[in-house]
């Protein structure tokens, strides 16, 4: 497994033996095969994620595929040698990491363990706010700030398969170009354009932001009435000022959430309705996994750096 010395930069990554966990009445133990890298592993990493004490001895790693190897009394569902992707709290970066039953979905078919383990955190995440929360619907406007993330690239092509009109901002001319291949309707160089200017016309409906700082003003001026403005992370500054009458008069809902430290039972709630909403469009062929780079375990560290460079298009991932 990959271990934390504790918080710090991507050195504080050790590849150390730990022993195997014990598997309780209702989870099920997975020999991983696959483990996604996500932005939240770097702030854990660093001591910077809300309401988690990083320490030593921790193990990263949200989201993983992989053969279940025990079934714990109580569960149903699964069977033994179940191929299954699965969203974890942490431990991901491990050969053996424990699960929730209720957590585990089977992997689409003709899915490889890398593509399967791409899935979990980010279409959590973006039907979590973008579907349930913001509640997008069909012929909608959305936008999508860092569009090449693996959050982004996601939120396009489920905002596309769902018949929404999907925009994007992202950091290069090669990342746009990557967004409107994958159905964005167009993709704002935020280094040469300003999204509110392109968009203020327009207006749209959804935006669904990680970057925070001066985006926040920016987004809610281009909201149309009754727009919703989601927060998944604040990479730019959390704090930002804003009219309220602004609010008001059009209506506009703010909000914004975190995934890992929500309960068990909420999780297995969403789990079953990714399966029930997005698994069918992934077997109709409307969602496809971009994986940009896939590294072997023991160089997790190096993947947090590339992570961290930003220069990555889709999903950053480690191989068992």
């Amino acid at each position: 497994a990959i271990v934390l010395s504790g918080p710090g930069g991507a050195d504080v990554l050790e590849l150390k033996d730990v022993s195997k966990p014990d598997v309780q009445p209702h989870l099920v133990l997975v020999h991983v095969r696959a483990a996604g890298v996500n932005r939240p592993d770097i702030s854990i990493r660093s001591g910077k994620y809300p309401g988690v004490n990083t320490s030593a001895g921790m193990i990263l790693g949200l989201e993983i595929a992989g053969d279940i190897e025990v079934v714990g009394d109580n569960v149903k569902r699964w069977k033994v040698g179940d191929k299954i992707c699965a969203l974890i709290k942490e431990g991901g970066y491990a050969e053996y990491a424990l699960v929730d039953e209720r957590h585990c979905i089977s992997i689409p078919e003709g899915w490889d363990y890398v593509e399967a383990a791409s899935l979990p955190e980010t279409v959590f995440t973006v039907w979590h706010n973008v579907f349930q929360k913001a509640r997008l619907q069909k012929g909608e406007t959305f936008l999508v700030h860092g569009g090449s993330s693996g959050i982004g690239v996601t939120a396009i092509q489920l905002a596309r398969a769902i018949g929404a009109k999907p925009y994007a901002t992202a950091g290069s001319d090669d990342k746009c170009r990557a967004c409107e291949k994958l159905g964005a309707e167009k993709c704002f160089n935020y280094k040469t354009q300003d999204f509110e200017k392109e968009l203020k016309d327009e207006g749209v409906d959804v935006i669904l932001d990680m970057v925070g700082g001066d985006y926040i003003a920016k987004n809610i001026r281009i909201l149309r009435p009754d727009g919703r403005l989601q927060f998944i992370n604040a990479m730019a500054g959390s704090k930002a000022e804003f009219d309220v009458k602004d609010v008001m008069v059009r209506r506009l809902t703010i909000s914004g959430s975190t995934l890992r430290a929500r309960p068990d039972e909420f999780k297995a709630q969403l789990a079953a309705d990714v399966e029930k909403h997005v698994w069918p469009l992934i077997a109709q062929g409307l969602f496809k996994p971009v994986i940009f780079r896939t590294l072997p375990l023991e160089e997790a560290a190096q993947a947090h750096k590339l992570m961290e460079e930003s220069s990555h298009i889709g999903k950053i991932m480690l191989r068992l």
